[in-house]
């Protein structure tokens, strides 16, 4: 679903409509799968055209679920039941728990576009390797630094805009990253291809990711930026991106600025593609890890989504902070 953030001015209600055809649909090829064998389109340069508007939406979680401990797949039912339960929980037009938890969930239901489907192999995580479906534990040096930002967050939660999360300041989403992963709304990207580069508009906040593919070098280490420095390459009909030079702000689940990730993007059908990535970074994590997401085609479009970090929503929780530590002053 194509949505605007709630502290700027919404999308037409129209959208709504093809959206939720498209989620039908995307029900639809969740539950099929990708294609056993598939030979996709080619660009004039001959390379698979992974071009088009695609979708990341699902219910399956990153990590496995503790109560599902080893158990790498569903069986149908319990798939059926999984997403059942989780559509439940995730309804934000209960109107259960009191006002304050109506208000926590924010916009009604309709405005969510967190999915309804668990992949289409039926897996109970993203992460594909460690076999259990977890982030492998951080070193000690990044859980102390780790303990060490969070300790800073507490005691400073809004001395200024800096303190605040990137995903308040319209900065950087999830659905960016890169690694690129599901959000509960805007899950939505335009990939486009040209002869040495590989472009994603990335529908949350703001971000377009263009990658070149034609053998140029990393910027030099000195040069850091939100979403990395990456680099392209064509393996088969499969496109490799390697992305470095981190900022050391973003700390993906605590990675270093040192990180480095590799994406797989291969279109395995005519309306679906693979997504996979592996994080490695030893400085903080004890061995590297992967995920695995599949994209499906959709017939909608994209549109802006105006956030910006000088919103009223960010004055409004700097000038509450002030109101607070004058109140805790006793003034």
């Amino acid at each position: 679903m194509a949505l605007r953030h709630v502290c700027n001015k919404m999308k037409p209600m129209i959208h709504l409509g093809s959206a939720g055809l498209a989620a039908a649909f995307l029900g639809i090829a969740w539950a099929q799968g990708p294609a056993k064998s598939y030979t996709p389109p080619r660009t004039a340069d001959g390379h698979p055209d992974l071009s088009g508007v695609w979708s990341s939406a699902t219910i399956t979680p990153l990590e496995r679920p503790a109560n599902l401990a080893n158990k790498e797949r569903f069986s149908n039912e319990e798939a059926a039941q999984f997403e059942k339960e989780t559509l439940e929980r995730n309804n934000a037009d209960r109107r259960d728990g009191g006002a304050e938890a109506d208000v926590g969930r924010a916009y009604n239901d309709a405005w969510y576009d967190r999915g309804t489907k668990v992949v289409g192999t039926k897996r109970t995580s993203l992460i594909v390797d460690p076999k259990d479906g977890r982030i492998p534990a951080l070193t000690p040096t990044a859980q102390k630094r780790q303990q060490e930002q969070r300790a800073y967050a507490r005691l400073h939660p809004a001395d200024g805009p800096e303190d605040r999360a990137l995903t308040e300041r319209c900065i950087l989403w999830p659905t960016a990253g890169p690694p690129m992963l599901p959000s509960f709304y805007n899950n939505n990207y335009r990939i486009v291809q040209t002869p040495g580069a590989v472009t994603i508009l990335v529908e949350m906040v703001h971000d377009v990711r263009t990658i070149p593919t034609d053998g140029r070098p990393h910027v030099p280490s000195s040069v850091r930026q939100w979403m990395g420095d990456s680099r392209g390459h064509w393996e088969g009909d499969t496109l490799v991106v390697e992305t470095t030079n981190f900022s050391d702000k973003t700390r993906f689940r605590g990675a270093t600025e040192n990180m480095k990730l590799t994406e797989r993007f291969k279109r395995v059908a005519r309306d679906m593609l693979s997504y996979e990535f592996t994080v490695e970074d030893p400085a903080a994590f004890t061995k590297p890890w992967t995920a695995s997401i599949t994209w499906n085609k959709s017939d909608g479009d994209l549109y802006e989504y105006a956030c910006s970090e000088g919103n009223y929503a960010m004055t409004g929780m700097l000038g509450g902070a002030r109101e607070a530590e004058k109140k805790a002053a006793g003034q």
